[in-house]
């Protein structure tokens, strides 16, 4: 259970158990079912801190956060989703105008390389081709990373993870907070292609 509040009065020494209590108002009114499982154990462990406004999420922040909670879900790793997501929603690495490709094995191995990268990601297609060493090779498309994403590909690729969430149960924001969020993402980036050009 978290919730903010702030204490009633000051600190008071039990005379029996010469302990400390501490009286506190919860600024929840909805906290009676937590408590009620809460207050059958013997000893809980209590963190008291000063709070503080949270910082909204950016757009990407968001997007791992919903990354971490669907593969939690699904029980696959981040990079292996990520990749499903980027060759769902994604978009291809081009140079001067034409789709890069990439060339593996295909082979079990090959295919758990390229579901489980990191630091660079790619679609398979269903060309497949015998090597002069006689073994199998498949080819790949190579898709750009969502760092360089502009806002109407940051939303197709969040719009898209998103919706996946939600056939999981998994809460998601407001679509108006997706929409300022969303702004704020075209700003940022905006600025920083200014200040590359």
């Amino acid at each position: 259970m978290e919730f903010t509040g702030r204490f009633v009065s000051g600190l008071r020494i039990d005379l029996e158990s010469h302990r400390i209590e501490l009286t506190v108002q919860c600024d929840r009114d909805d906290i009676g079912p937590e408590w009620d499982d809460l207050r059958k154990n013997e000893k809980l462990a209590f963190t008291v801190k000063p709070w503080k406004k949270k910082r909204s999420l950016d757009a990407n922040a968001y997007y791992w956060q919903l990354v971490t909670k669907l593969a939690d879900k699904l029980n696959i790793s981040k990079p292996y989703l990520h990749n499903i997501l980027l060759r769902r929603y994604g978009r291809p690495e081009v140079i001067d105008g034409q789709m890069v490709f990439l060339v593996l094995p295909d082979s079990e191995e090959g295919t758990k390389k390229a579901d489980e990268a990191e630091t660079y990601h790619i679609r398979p297609t269903s060309e497949v081709k015998t090597g002069k060493d006689g073994k199998l090779y498949r080819t790949y498309v190579m898709l750009r990373g969502s760092s360089t994403y502009d806002t109407a590909e940051m939303s197709a690729l969040i719009d898209g993870l998103v919706s996946e969430c939600k056939e999981q149960g998994i809460e998601t924001i407001p679509p108006q907070e997706l929409e300022r969020m969303m702004e704020m993402y075209e700003k940022n980036w905006r600025k920083r292609h200014e200040e590359t050009a």
